[in-house]
């Protein structure tokens, strides 16, 4: 089975009050002792909370990639 890719969920408050989620994968690289990641997609519409964000999120990683998750 291919090997998964290293991806991340976050949620973001641009104005007070509009959260949008944001997907990111890890980088092959390491920068002292960090691991960047860069962006892979993102909510273009806001979320009145925080959690209603991180769900649309889920929704969109599962949407991306399946029920066997992000692989190679």
């Amino acid at each position: 089975m291919p090997q998964l890719r290293n991806i991340a969920l976050t949620v973001h408050e641009l104005e007070e009050g509009e959260f949008y989620w944001v997907l990111m994968e890890g980088a092959d690289y390491a920068i002292e002792d960090a691991l960047p990641y860069l962006p892979l997609e993102a909510a273009t519409d806001p979320q009145a909370s925080y959690a209603n964000a991180l769900v649309a999120g889920v929704a969109a990683l599962r949407k991306m990639f399946g029920k066997d998750g992000p692989r190679n």
